[in-house]
């Protein structure tokens, strides 16, 4: 196991780590080594240590506390998980998860936007085509960026790109929540 391909910012989050091969090629276990993952976000330079707890069978029981994941920020973290003994360090996994925001508050919630950027810049782009179609706008600025009508084939060209972001995506959520692709196509014949 590694650590999870997502996260929920506020929930407690717990795996298990089995044995690890040292330098030799041997079995690493708990007895000896220590197993530590390190998790990291750039965008607010975050972090979190994870040391795991020694198990019977020679693995580790990992486990990130509420209180730890609730000061994660949403967005992609990357991880690294290490065993040490003495000065001997190895590095025995490394790679991404994904922070999802909690969305427990207290008193007044504040505004919220679940939508992922695909989705959101997919609205952006469909308001400036609108605004310079049906309203007759001679410009519309997104972000930093303006467009006239002479950009509107440009918006339209953005527009596709985005849909087949946001389709995937959905496609994605729904394959992760267990109710199959819904791009996957099924025939039966009969007699």
């Amino acid at each position: 196991m590694t650590v999870p391909a997502t996260i929920r910012a506020g929930d407690t989050v717990a795996w298990v780590e089995p044995a690890a091969l040292d330098l030799d090629g041997n079995a690493a276990t708990s007895a000896a080594w220590t197993f530590t993952t390190f998790l990291r976000f750039n965008a607010a330079s975050e972090g979190a240590t994870v040391t795991g707890t020694a198990r019977a069978d020679g693995g580790w029981d990992m486990a990130i506390t509420a209180n730890t994941s609730a000061a994660f920020d949403a967005g992609v973290w990357s991880w690294q998980s290490r065993i040490t003994s003495g000065a001997t360090v190895i590095t025995v996994g490394s790679g991404t998860t994904q922070v999802l925001p909690g969305l427990n508050y207290t008193g007044t919630p504040a505004a919220f936007n679940g939508q992922s950027q695909a989705e959101q810049d997919l609205a952006a782009v469909q308001a400036a085509i609108r605004a310079i179609v049906s309203k007759g706008a001679k410009s519309y600025t997104i972000g930093t960026r303006s467009f006239t009508s002479n950009d509107l084939g440009q918006l339209m060209q953005r527009e596709a790109q985005l849909k087949a972001i946001v389709a995937r995506e959905r496609a994605a959520e729904k394959v992760a929540a267990g109710l199959g692709d819904p791009r996957s196509l099924f025939v039966r014949f009969g007699r």
